[in-house]
C-alpha cells in the first residue's frame, strides 16, 4: 500500500490541482470529470497500490477545502466494490473501466440500507427496478447510479432512460436531486448484508472527510480574517475573545482529525475493531465541526454572509456532509452498544502500539498483577484520597523495575524507551490505579539543564523511587502570569538568601522544591529575570502552611524567609530560569492532557460497568435512551482525546514537542473530565453525590471526587483561558 510520504505528494498533488482549477471546483461540468479521471482521482482504492480508505479520506478532505462536488468518494466505493465483487461480477468491472477513463460518472445510493431512510427507498419488480432515490448529488452529469437493493444486491443502470431526476436544493442552494426509477431494467451485482453496511460505514467516513476539509478551509481563512480586519484602531485577531473562539475552532479540528485518520488506517489494516473506530470518529465530528463552521462564521461576521464569499459554501457542505448518512446518532448508539450490551468487563479498544509498545504493554501489566493486587492494593483503596495519591513502598519497588526512567536516556540510567511504550506504561498504571512515581519534569529539567553534578546527585534518587519534588511556582500577584513573581533571591557568596512567598503549592511534602526566583528586579523585560533553584525542604526558614482542597488533598503557603540555598543548586544559568520553567511547563501540560483523559477513560470504563446492572424506579439504565445517547458521546470525545495523546507521542518520537500542541492537550482533557462528571452526576442522580466511606456511595464516592479534583486540571499548570491564548499566538499566528 502507498507510504506515508505517498500520501503527502498525493495530498500536495491534489491540492495544486484543484487551487488552479478554484472557481470551477464547485461546478462538475463533464469536462471537469474528465480532467479529475486523467489526474487518477476516480482509480483510488482499485487496487492496493492505488491505496484505501486512507487516500479516499485525503482527497475528500481536498474536495471539501475546494467545495468541489464532484462525486470522487462514490468512485472510490465503485472501486472497493470492484474488489471484493464475486468473480462473475463483468458488469461492475466493465463500469469500472469506464468510470477510470472519465466516460461514465457514478453516484451509489443505499436507498433503505441507510441509517435514517433518507437516501430513499429501491425495489425490485421480476427484472426491473423502482425507486425514489434522495440526497443524489450531480445528477446533472450522472451517467450511471448504483443502487443497493432488498437481498442484498447492487443494482447497476444507466440513466439514459427511465430515470427522472428532480431538484432538490439544500440549505438554499442547487446541487442535490430526488431521482425516480421507474421499472428499469438492471444488472445485479450480488451481496452480503455485512458488506453493505460496511460500505455504508465507509462511505461515511468519507463524507465527513469532506466536511472536515470544508470546516478546516473555512476556519484558516477565518484565521487569516482575523489577522487583517481592523476594529477600533487594531487587528479584530487581537481581541481576547477572537482569539479564544479561534482557538476552540482549532482543538475541536485537531480532536477530529486525528480520529478520521485512525479510523481510515484502521479500515486499511484490516483491524478487528475498525468499525468502533469509525463510529468514534464520525459521533466526535457530527458535533465538532458543525460548532467549528457556526463559530468560524461569527468570526468573519457580516462578510460571511455574502454568497460572494467562500465562506456560505463552506457552511453548507459541512452540514450535508455530515447528515447525508445519518448523522450523529447511528454512531453514537454504536459506541453504546460497545460499553452497555455487554458483559464482563468492557475497555477501550487497545491500540496498536507496535511491537516493542505491546510487548512492554503485557509486561507492565503482569507485574501489576503480581505487585499491585490482592491485600496490598485493597489496602491502599481504603485509604482516603489525600493518602491515595503517594505510596514511598509502591514507588520504591517501581524504582527497582527501572521504569521511572522508562524515557531518560541511557547515560543517565534510563531505558530510552519511546513514546509509544510510555502510552502503554501510563494506560497500565491507570487501569490498576496504581500511585504515581518519580518526578519526569524535574528529571527532565536536571537532564536537559543541570550540571554533571547535579544530575550525578539528584537523578539517581529520582531513578531509586527515592526522592519526590514540588514546584514552587505561583504567588500571590503571579499566578498564569508567572514573569511577575517577587520572591526574591540575593547571591551570598556561595550561597543565595531567598525570601518570599508561594502558594497553591502541591507535593510541598516531598524532598524538594523546584523554586523559581527573581534575581534580578530591573530586568527588562521582567522574565529576563527568573532563576530556578532546587531547595531541599528540611533547609531553615521554610514554613509550610497546608490548606485542605476542595477535592479533598492538599496544597500549602509556603513562606521562605532568609532560606540559604548553595549556589550548587541553581539549574542553569542566573536569569535564565524563564526558558528553564517555561520548557517543564510544556513538558507537564502534554503529559498531564495524555494522564487526564487516561483517567477519564478508567472512571468511564468503570461508570458503563456500573450501568450494565444498576436500575432505575425497576428499569434497567442501559436501555435508557438518554444514558445511551449521553454514554456514547462521552465515548466518543475520549476516544478524541485518546488520539490527541497518541498525536503527542508520535510529536515526540519526531523529536517535537510545540507548546501549542500541549496546550491543546491540557485544555481539551481538563474539560472532557469536567465534561465527564457533570454527565454521570445527570446519569446516575443524587446518589452519586455520596463521598468516600459513605453508605451507599457510588463506585466508592469517585465520580463526585473526581468531578471536584477535576476543577484543578483545568486551572493549574497555566490557566484554559492561558492556554487558548498561547493556542492562537503561538499556534494560530494571531497577534498578542
Amino acid at each position: 500500500m502507498p507510504s506515508d510520504e505517498d500520501r503527502r505528494i498525493l495530498q500536495e498533488a491534489v491540492r495544486g490541482f484543484f487551487e488552479d482549477l478554484w472557481d470551477k471546483a464547485a461546478q462538475v461540468p463533464p469536462r471537469l470529470w474528465k480532467q479529475l479521471a486523467a489526474q487518477g482521482l476516480t482509480q483510488i482504492a482499485a487496487s492496493p497500490a492505488e491505496g484505501g480508505l486512507r487516500e479516499i479520506v485525503l482527497v475528500q478532505e481536498e474536495a471539501g477545502r475546494a467545495s468541489c462536488r464532484a462525486p470522487l468518494a462514490d468512485a472510490a466505493l465503485i472501486n472497493l466494490m470492484q474488489l471484493r465483487a464475486r468473480s462473475d461480477a463483468h458488469a461492475l468491472t466493465s463500469l469500472v473501466d469506464d468510470l477510470h477513463r472519465g466516460d461514465a460518472v457514478v453516484v451509489v445510493s443505499f436507498a433503505g440500507f441507510d441509517h435514517e431512510g433518507a437516501a430513499g427507498s429501491a425495489k425490485m419488480e421480476s427484472d426491473r427496478l423502482i425507486a425514489a432515490l434522495g440526497f443524489v448529488e450531480s445528477a446533472d452529469i450522472v451517467t450511471h447510479l448504483a443502487i443497493f437493493v432488498p437481498g442484498p444486491a447492487l443494482a447497476i443502470i444507466n440513466t439514459s432512460e427511465g430515470v427522472t431526476p428532480e431538484p432538490t436544493p439544500m440549505m438554499g442552494k442547487a446541487g442535490w436531486w430526488r431521482v425516480r426509477i421507474d421499472a428499469v431494467p438492471i444488472v445485479l451485482v450480488p451481496f452480503t448484508d455485512a458488506e453493505v453496511r460496511d460500505l455504508l460505514t465507509v462511505a461515511a467516513v468519507a463524507e465527513t472527510a469532506r466536511a472536515f476539509g470544508a470546516a478546516q478551509r473555512a476556519f484558516e481563512q477565518a484565521v487569516a480574517y482575523a489577522g487583517e480586519r481592523r476594529q477600533f484602531g487594531q487587528p479584530i485577531g487581537r481581541f481576547q475573545a477572537i482569539q479564544h473562539k479561534l482557538a476552540n475552532c482549532h482543538i475541536a479540528l485537531r480532536a477530529v482529525q486525528p480520529t478520521i485518520a485512525n479510523a481510515a488506517a484502521q479500515y486499511d489494516l484490516e483491524a478487528a475493531q475498525w468499525r468502533w473506530f469509525a463510529a468514534a470518529a464520525l459521533a466526535t465530528a457530527s458535533g465538532s465541526l458543525r460548532q467549528v463552521s457556526l463559530e468560524t462564521q461569527h468570526a468573519f461576521g457580516a462578510i460571511g454572509y455574502s454568497e460572494e464569499h467562500e465562506a456560505p459554501r463552506h457552511f453548507r457542505q459541512v452540514h450535508v456532509s455530515l447528515l447525508r448518512h445519518g448523522g450523529q446518532r447511528p454512531p453514537v448508539e454504536q459506541l453504546a452498544s460497545h460499553f452497555l450490551d455487554r458483559d464482563g468487563q468492557v475497555r477501550f479498544p487497545d491500540y496498536d502500539l507496535g511491537p516493542a509498545g505491546n510487548a512492554f504493554r503485557r509486561e507492565v501489566r503482569a507485574w501489576l498483577d503480581a505487585y499491585w493486587s490482592g491485600e496490598r492494593r485493597a489496602r491502599h483503596e481504603q485509604l482516603s484520597f489525600r493518602e491515595r495519591e503517594y505510596d514511598r513502598e509502591f514507588a520504591r519497588a517501581l524504582g527497582m523495575t527501572g521504569w521511572i526512567g522508562l524515557n531518560w536516556p541511557k547515560r543517565f540510567g534510563g531505558q530510552e524507551r519511546g513514546a509509544f511504550e510510555q502510552i502503554a506504561f501510563m494506560e497500565e498504571m491507570e487501569h490498576a490505579e496504581a500511585p504515581r512515581a518519580g518526578a519526569p519534569v524535574q528529571a527532565a529539567m536536571l537532564q536537559v539543564y543541570g550540571t554533571p553534578e547535579q544530575q550525578q546527585r539528584y537523578l539517581p534518587e529520582i531513578l531509586r523511587g527515592d526522592a519526590i519534588y514540588g514546584m514552587g511556582y505561583s504567588e500571590p500577584q503571579a499566578g498564569s502570569d508567572l514573569a511577575s513573581l517577587k520572591t526574591r533571591a540575593v547571591r551570598d557568596g556561595e550561597h543565595y538568601v531567598i525570601n518570599g512567598q508561594k502558594i497553591w503549592t502541591t507535593t510541598y511534602w516531598g524532598e524538594y522544591m523546584l523554586l523559581a526566583t527573581r534575581t534580578d528586579p530591573n530586568a527588562t523585560p521582567p522574565h529576563a529575570g527568573i532563576t530556578m533553584f532546587i531547595v531541599p525542604m528540611t533547609t531553615p526558614g521554610i514554613t509550610i502552611r497546608p490548606s485542605e482542597t476542595m477535592y479533598g488533598g492538599t496544597f500549602a503557603n509556603i513562606f521562605y524567609d532568609d532560606v540559604r540555598v548553595p549556589a550548587e543548586n541553581r539549574i542553569g544559568a542566573e536569569g535564565e530560569g524563564w526558558k528553564v520553567l517555561t520548557g517543564a511547563l510544556a513538558t507537564e501540560r502534554g503529559f498531564i492532557g495524555g494522564g487526564i483523559v487516561l483517567k477519564a477513560a478508567h472512571i468511564f470504563e468503570l461508570l458503563c460497568e456500573h450501568l450494565r446492572t444498576a436500575e432505575h424506579r425497576g428499569s434497567p439504565m442501559r436501555h435508557d435512551p438518554l444514558v445511551r445517547a449521553r454514554i456514547g458521546a462521552l465515548a466518543a470525545e475520549i476516544e478524541a482525546g485518546r488520539r490527541m495523546m497518541v498525536y503527542c507521542a508520535e510529536q515526540v518520537d519526531k523529536g517535537e514537542t510545540p507548546p501549542d500542541e500541549a496546550a491543546v492537550s491540557k485544555v481539551y482533557s481538563g474539560e472532557l473530565m469536567e465534561r465527564f462528571g457533570e454527565t454521570a452526576l445527570d446519569l446516575l442522580g443524587p446518589e452519586a453525590l455520596l463521598s468516600e466511606h459513605s453508605p451507599g456511595a457510588v463506585l466508592r464516592g469517585r465520580i463526585e471526587q473526581m468531578l471536584r479534583h477535576s476543577l484543578m486540571w483545568v486551572i493549574s499548570i497555566g490557566t484554559n483561558e492561558i492556554q487558548r491564548s498561547l493556542i492562537a499566538q503561538r499556534g494560530l499566528g494571531l497577534p498578542r
